[in-house]
């Protein structure tokens, strides 16, 4: 013998289908749309530089006091 669907835990067809009929009938609706002015976006960036002379002093000072250390 069958046994009746709403003891079974399953969903008979008809309740399915109003089910679904239902879920489309109140689905919202999204629209996106592009914003009329253009997108702006503002970057304050500050780059320094420095530049260390001193190496550069220390190694010719190292270069002309040893001269053994660096043939020619």
């Amino acid at each position: 013998m069958k046994e009746d669907n709403a003891t079974d835990g399953r969903m008979n067809r008809p309740t399915l289908f109003a089910t679904a009929i239902f879920a489309v009938l109140t689905s919202g609706c999204v629209q996106v749309s592009a914003p009329e002015e253009p997108i702006v976006i503002e970057l304050n960036i500050s780059v320094q530089q420095t530049v260390d002379v001193n190496l550069q002093e220390d190694v010719e000072n190292l270069i002309e006091n040893n001269p053994e250390l660096f043939p020619e």
